[in-house]
């Protein structure tokens, strides 16, 4: 039936060679028929008529059928950065990231399809990611054998720039961590709790990765997956264990991102289960149900001014550091980072650094992302790669604004009208807004 399907159809493109559509059918059916090379040619040259997000998503699909997982991802987080697409693709993009070992991206990639269709469910994620979500932890499962105790290889050698962020958190972190015993002539805990707050995508997760590996401890990083859960109680169960975890492995820096998503002001909630987590939280960081000596807790925040006031309160997030856009030393970095390894000529690092300035680590691997999907299309045509080029950065660089723009537009609000503190005075700074 496919076979007569598929000759039907090629003839009949043979008289409307340009007929979209038909076209489109003709790519599914192969598709269908498992014929991958033949579909990928057909969605190739469909792209080449047509700017269609249906396509796109299809031949990222045949990609991922031929376990060309990371050209499958190119086009979906092409996709997933240009606007708001159905489940189909946010399933298929976890499903991709699970085949790269991407643990963590998939649960994120996942979670946003079930948002966006709760019935979008597929067995394979299922059995693979939901283990870590829908199930309490217990105390046997702690120790270094825990999944989520690591021994970061990197330190702050291996942070581009930022020469200012590195000197506060050592003076704030590190000094403490590796003198102990001069805290504790004072009388002092080395430890507590420092919040590291700034734009999206600056790179807070990897400084406070290298700060582990700066005073050789260990690091637990903790995500929003890792945590909630759907049943009343198991979310409170599942994050005294994480410090319970980092109770056992002393020195342990233990890492919340998105801190705000658990530590959200209570009077904005409408639920009661979310108090209570906030609650066990304030417990946990006060060491009610156990002993915080040598454990350092950082949390990662967009939005500081939607975190609970209680979190900021003496011996909790006290300490305060503001994480600004990479400086240009560290965009050099970061793009000799992601472009390694990428088919690239000679390209002018520093000159691509000095023109994306107020550029997030994210917004550079957008960049990228653009530069790579501009030279795929070209690379369609003879199935060549084709180096990119400093040109072809540049070019990218023109078509996508800094993301970190909307955020200090609203950062600035806060910080001229809601600073009684002096919380947001390194933002007012940055701007060169405080006189």
């Amino acid at each position: 039936m496919d076979e007569q399907t598929i000759n039907n159809l090629r003839e009949a493109l043979k008289f409307s060679p340009g007929n979209i559509p038909l076209k489109q059918h003709l790519a599914e059916t192969l598709l269908k028929a498992g014929r991958l090379q033949e579909a990928e040619a057909e969605y190739k040259e469909l792209l080449a008529l047509t700017d269609d997000v249906k396509i796109k998503a299809a031949l990222a699909k045949v990609f991922y059928l031929q376990q060309q997982y990371s050209r499958c991802n190119v086009i979906l987080e092409a996709l997933i950065q240009g606007g708001s697409p159905d489940a189909e693709v946010f399933v298929l993009h976890a499903k991709a990231l699970l085949k790269e070992n991407e643990i963590s991206k998939a649960i994120e990639s996942y979670q946003r399809a079930l948002l966006l269709d709760p019935g979008s469910t597929d067995e394979e994620l299922d059995n693979e990611l939901r283990v870590n979500t829908t199930t309490s932890y217990t105390e046997d499962d702690g120790g270094d054998h825990s999944p989520f105790v690591q021994k970061p290889s990197i330190n702050f050698d291996d942070v581009g720039g930022m020469a200012d962020i590195k000197k506060e958190i050592d003076l704030k972190i590190i000094r403490p961590l590796r003198h102990p015993e001069l805290y504790k002539a004072y009388g002092k805990k080395t430890g507590g709790g420092i919040l590291l707050y700034g734009p999206p995508g600056c790179g807070k997760t990897y400084i406070a990765k290298a700060t582990a590996g700066q005073v050789n401890a260990r690091f637990i990083s903790v995500g929003l997956s890792d945590i909630l859960d759907m049943w009343i109680g198991n979310s409170e169960k599942n994050l005294h264990y994480v410090f319970e975890t980092a109770r056992q492995n002393t020195p342990c820096v233990l890492f919340f991102d998105e801190i705000d998503a658990l530590g959200a002001s209570r009077s904005d909630m409408k639920q009661s289960g979310g108090r209570h987590l906030i609650n066990q939280f304030l417990q946990e960081l006060d060491g009610i149900d156990g002993n915080n000596e040598g454990i350092l807790v950082l949390g990662a925040t967009n939005t500081p001014w939607h975190l609970d006031s209680a979190f900021r309160r003496p011996g909790r997030f006290d300490r305060i550091i503001f994480i600004p856009p990479p400086d240009e030393s560290a965009r050099e970095s970061i793009l000799k980072i992601k472009l390694k390894n990428k088919p690239a000529d000679a390209i002018d690092y520093r000159a691509l650094a000095k023109k994306t300035v107020n550029f997030s680590g994210a917004d550079l691997e957008a960049l990228i992302d653009i530069a790579i999907e501009e030279k795929l299309e070209a690379s369609f045509e003879d199935g060549v790669p084709r180096p990119l080029t400093t040109k072809d950065l540049e070019n990218a660089g023109k078509k996508h604004k800094p993301s970190t723009t909307e955020w200090f537009g609203t950062a600035k609000n806060f910080a001229l009208f809601s600073n009684d503190s002096g919380l947001y005075d390194d933002v007012l700074s940055y701007m060169k807004l405080k006189k």
